[in-house]
């Protein structure tokens, strides 16, 4: 084998490497709420998942500081929520799972993405 085609197979093989620990490896941290969680908008959703408890309301307090189009709605489709964001502005949505499951929330576009776990 020559030298080029070695750095051509090095090269595609770190790029399957990356692509697999950047969207399937990367573990998420996940937060344990009880009553209320404060959520930064801001090139994503910090915390990004969130643990609640079954049966019981949670608020989720939304503050967006970036300035993107695709932040200024908030979706939670399990739940049939839908939310504008307006920027520097805290918005609280409520949420009262009935039974435990994962569930997601992501911007107008699903571009961003969280997770709601909620734990029975």
């Amino acid at each position: 084998m020559r030298t080029d085609e070695i750095v051509v197979i090095l090269l595609g093989v770190s790029s399957i490497v990356f692509v697999w620990w950047y969207f399937l490896g990367k573990k998420r941290k996940e937060v344990r709420v009880s009553e209320s969680v404060d959520i930064i908008v801001d090139g994503g959703y910090s915390p990004e998942v969130i643990s609640i408890p079954a049966g019981k309301t949670t608020q989720f307090n939304f503050l967006r500081r970036d300035p993107t189009n695709c932040l200024e709605e908030l979706v939670i489709p399990d739940f049939r929520i839908k939310r504008g964001l307006p920027l520097n502005e805290k918005v609280t949505v409520e949420i009262t799972p009935k039974k435990s499951g994962e569930y997601t929330y992501h911007c107008g576009m699903n571009m961003y993405k969280g997770k709601i776990i909620v734990k029975g």
